[in-house]
């Protein structure tokens, strides 16, 4: 099931939402929501953070238990399933019925289904509601939301959903959009991988990779990746939107569903091998688009403005 609005909706009343996690998405999740009418109260383990997000506006919380005594929907944006336990288990001696908690961490589906029973002991509900794209993607309304959970909670949170996106479908029961954010990362970080390896076998032929990619957009191979993450490349702007280190995590994650399930997944095993050349050589913090250097084999050369450690919990 699907919904789909051209336009971004507007809170009717001023409701103030609760936010955990204010790092790259959970700052573009409170810009969103205020352009749309919407309060936001945050927190994040990161004091810069705060700061930044209170000079932008979101009401500053001492930590998820205020979070959870003042907002009666409460949307998780955070590093992984560790960090959403840990802040959920802040929260549970606080919760009250009628609550709804958004997961958008990328996580495991197990971890969604433990804390979506949790949340319904306390008569609250829980939606683990995974987005698919990045930061910038984000603030223009151009990702993919996939929400699994019960599907009148799914429809009651339609008002905020739509602040971040047009397209946005319920997947199913507990642990559900958690899946299929795994899915669409196999495919989303694969893409990113292809480009990175056509781009510098055509640099090797000769071709200049700014000559390359304009060929590629007109061509079959088009991709949305290559709107996204080409001209990135192409510059070494490696400027995090979507950090390196981050999908990493994630196909870890996917690798670990897949042997849960029996499933070999080759091209996912030599992706993480190129994401963790990459590590090795100081370019986690930096955007996903730094996977190219994997096959460049450079090192040590790229500067970043915004590259902090985001493995503290608050994404």
């Amino acid at each position: 099931m699907a919904q789909s609005s051209s336009t971004t909706s507007t809170a009717t009343a001023r409701e103030t939402i609760g936010l955990a996690g204010l790092g790259l998405m959970g700052s573009a999740i409170s810009e969103r929501l205020g352009s749309s009418g919407y309060s936001v109260l945050g927190f994040d383990v990161s004091r810069d953070r705060m700061q930044e997000a209170a000079a932008a506006g979101v009401l500053p919380a001492e930590g998820p238990a205020e979070i959870v005594r003042h907002c009666r929907r409460i949307i998780f944006s955070l590093y992984d399933s560790a960090a959403a336990e840990a802040v959920l288990e802040e929260m549970l001696p606080h919760l009250r019925p009628g609550q709804v908690i958004i997961d958008t961490t990328t996580g495991d589906a197990e971890s969604a289904v433990k804390a979506a029973a949790a949340v319904a002991e306390k008569g609250a509900a829980y939606l683990d509601a995974t987005i698919s794209g990045n930061r910038d993607q984000l603030l223009l309304r151009e990702v993919t939301m996939m929400a699994g959970g019960p599907a009148e909670i799914f429809s009651e949170c339609s008002d905020l959903f739509r602040c971040f996106s047009p397209q946005v479908f319920h997947v199913g029961g507990p642990g559900a959009g958690a899946m299929m954010k795994l899915v669409t990362n196999l495919a989303l970080g694969l893409h990113r991988a292809v480009l990175a390896e056509t781009l510098v076998f055509a640099e090797k032929l000769g071709i200049a990779p700014a000559l390359a990619l304009e060929v590629l957009r007109a061509s079959p191979a088009a991709s949305r990746i290559m709107e996204a993450k080409g001209t990135k490349m192409v510059n070494a702007d490696y400027a995090p939107v979507a950090r390196l280190s981050q999908h990493l995590k994630d196909v870890r994650l996917i690798l670990e569903a897949g042997a849960q399930k029996g499933q070999e997944l080759p091209l996912s095993r030599v992706h993480e091998a190129m994401l963790e050349r990459c590590e090795s050589m100081g370019l986690g913090a930096l955007d996903n688009a730094a996977i190219i250097e994997a096959l460049r084999g450079n090192s040590g050369s790229f500067q970043c403005t915004d590259c902090r450690d985001e493995t503290s919990g608050m994404r």
